[in-house]
């Protein structure tokens, strides 16, 4: 059976990113905010993958050498891509008086401007390093620095000066003669050289960074005795498993020399690049000019029978499509629960903690009004640990009972169960999502969230958080049996399984047999041997996938009933919806799980049934609006990729959902 490899597939959906950056009808400044979330996931590339690639590349020399070349080229070929595109964006934003400096001196029209924000503000925060003195330095993970060549009397010596766009913005923002301009701050500090060494001879300054080893899956793809050795390379590096040493391709062979040197980074990946580095701060330019940016969609209000939110959930579910929902109603699930004089106890998993959020701190009201709260706070979420260890500290200061993560398992479910008496009956309501309780990527991923209370699904959940407060006793295969709930690592995978067979029972007694699945990422083997059983027996399959998909479709014989397509749009796609027609029985669920081998085995994941009729049919038409994109949905076959789909009249799915979910509540 074919199977696509993961890391094609992953740089595959950054192609598709540079397609809409490319797109002469998106309007600029969107087009420059996907120039910034593609040198973001690259960056998220070099840290997950390349570690593996490279150290794969040693176990088996002769095997994969190939792929890894194969990987670099795609690289190399997206980065001068990159390099175009972003060369006609600024052009373009130019001409429409948005000034972005860019490998240019800067203007002498805001000299005077740079020069006083240098003394006010950068000068307070610049760092100047000596590599190999008593400094104790090494650089940071993906932090921007400048290499200087220091030379007095014929002697040569390396300057580090960190860029301080952890403090301040990475662009200056100047308004002079009706022109906006956003001015790097290197470059900046580049023109202060003779400043800051006036008895010295200070050659020009050339950017760089280090990325460093973020945690990384071996076992979803090695077995073994392979796994153990590739671990062991990968650990051979040193200071931070360093993965790579990214450059100024004009940096002097001598001085990149000595950097390498100096730093002991002999055994990174040594990359050149481009003048600037961490492009992803591309997307904090304030464009002021609207006609640069899509249209507005302001989010939607949901409206309440009743005054109060959790009554309302008490009489029915309340099914939620964010961004195009307004986020509020999730702040105010929090609120009341916090305020609420019934509500006794409240539990929830956190996993990625917005920096100013809300939602912990209505935790920490509950807390010292008295309110029994435990919250499972996740550390090993990649890229967030420092901002969840914080919050942790905060909401267990104020009387929270934190959780912290399980060995070896990280808790990725997206739920909240919410203990209320009234007069003396207990309550359950719950909130269970696809996304994370965030309310800043909120409002640029696509979820879905449902509130119920619903007993059956509730208690389910209250058995899973009573085990998490259990953390280091050994999470057993039979540690939790849920009867409604899908929850990995016990009967999430099983269970999606049985769903599959029971459409492949179908389809052999010649009824209609068919799935739609909605995911983020498709790279499980076993699942994905499960679906080409499912096409070879008949079964209609339709996938909707935005990054990662190792399923090859329209395979003879093999996955010759499977439709695959991508949709990228103004909001990145992450919910995740399955639908079984189920011989005219609809069922359908939502959850915190892609079909990758560590959701499915190795987290705490929660997939939950959608029971309410009118919320089914609501996301069966969820599927239908994406299955008919024909503007941002590209289609994949056995041997092509991003292909563009031309099926009629122009539809577009976000724009299509966020004008139906208007309609849905009458606005």
């Amino acid at each position: 059976m074919q199977l696509k490899g993961r890391d094609i597939s992953w740089l595959e959906f950054n192609e598709r990113l540079l397609d809409e950056a490319s797109d002469e009808t998106v309007p600029l400044a969107e087009r420059l905010k996907f120039l910034s979330i593609y040198s973001s996931n690259l960056d998220e590339f070099s840290r997950v993958r390349i570690p593996t690639i490279i150290a794969l590349g040693k176990v088996q020399k002769q095997t994969k050498v190939e792929s890894a070349k194969k990987i670099t080229d795609i690289i190399n070929r997206q980065l001068e891509r990159f390099g175009s595109i972003i060369k006609n964006v600024i052009n373009g934003l130019k001409e429409r008086n948005v000034h972005i400096v860019y490998n240019e001196p800067i203007p002498k029209e805001v000299a005077r401007q740079t020069d006083d924000y240098f003394f006010a503000q950068i000068a307070a925060f610049l760092r100047i390093y000596y590599p190999k003195s008593e400094d104790d330095f090494f650089p940071e993970n993906n932090h921007i620095y400048l290499a200087v060549h220091l030379q007095k009397n014929n002697a040569k010596q390396l300057a580090v000066i960190t860029i301080p766009s952890d403090f301040l913005p990475r662009f200056l923002s100047v308004n002079e003669n009706g022109v906006q301009y956003a001015i790097p701050i290197e470059d900046i500090i580049k023109l202060k050289l003779a400043f800051l060494w006036p008895d010295i001879i200070a050659q020009k300054a050339y950017s760089f960074k280090v990325t460093r080893d973020a945690e990384l899956d071996l076992e979803d793809e090695f077995k073994g005795n392979l796994a153990q050795k590739i671990a062991t390379q990968i650990a051979k590096r040193d200071f931070g498993l360093v993965t790579r040493l990214l450059y100024d391709k004009e940096m002097p062979t001598e001085l990149l020399e000595q950097l390498v040197h100096s730093f002991n980074l002999q055994n990174a990946m040594v990359t050149p690049g481009g003048t600037y580095h961490n492009l992803k701060d591309l997307s904090a330019i304030s464009i002021a000019d609207p006609s640069l940016k899509d249209e507005p969609w302001p989010a939607i209000s949901y409206p309440l029978a009743k005054d109060r939110l959790l009554q309302n959930i008490l009489q029915r579910d309340i099914l939620l499509h964010l961004p195009f929902h307004n986020y509020d109603i999730v702040l105010r699930f929090f609120n009341e629960a916090a305020l609420d004089a019934n509500v006794e106890e409240i539990s929830m998993t956190m996993y990625r903690i917005s920096g100013t959020s809300r939602i912990a701190e209505a935790l920490i009201t509950a807390a010292m009004s008295g309110k029994k709260v435990t919250v499972f706070v996740e550390l090993k979420a990649r890229f967030d640990e420092a901002n969840n260890i914080s919050w942790a500290k905060k909401m267990k200061k104020a009387g929270v009972r934190i959780i912290y993560s399980i060995p070896q398992m990280k808790v990725h479910a997206k739920v909240v169960l919410i203990k209320r008496k009234d007069k003396g009956k207990l309550q359950y309501i719950g909130l269970l999502g696809t996304g994370n309780f965030n309310e800043v990527t909120a409002r640029f991923y696509t979820d879905q969230m449902l509130m119920t209370s619903n007993t059956d699904l509730l208690k389910d959940l209250d058995q899973l958080f009573e085990l998490l407060k259990k953390k280091n006793k050994a999470l057993a295969a039979d540690a939790l049996l849920p009867k409604y709930l899908l929850i990995a690592p016990f009967n999430l995978q099983s269970r999606f399984e049985a769903l599959i067979d029971r459409e492949i029972g179908y389809a052999k007694s010649g009824s209609k047999a068919k799935m739609i699945i909605k995911i983020n990422n498709l790279e499980d083997e076993k699942m994905i041997m499960k679906l080409y059983e499912a096409s070879n027996e008949g079964v209609e399959i339709q996938l909707i996938v935005r990054g990662i998909c190792r399923l090859m479709p329209g395979v003879k014989a093999q996955s010759e009933n499977i439709k695959v397509i991508r949709v990228v749009d103004r909001y990145l796609e992450h919910g995740r919806i399955f639908w079984f027609y189920n011989n005219g029985e609809d069922e359908v669920y939502l959850g915190s799980a892609d079909w990758m081998t560590r959701n499915l085995y190795r987290r705490i994941e929660v997939c939950f049934p959608v029971l309410d009729p009118s919320a089914k049919t609501s996301l069966k038409h969820v599927l239908e609006i994406y299955l008919n994109d024909t503007t941002k949905e590209i289609s994949s076959t056995a041997g092509r990729n991003n292909i563009p789909v031309t099926k009629g009249k122009a539809r577009r799915a976000q724009a299509e959902m966020y004008q139906w979910v208007k309609e849905q509540l009458h606005v």
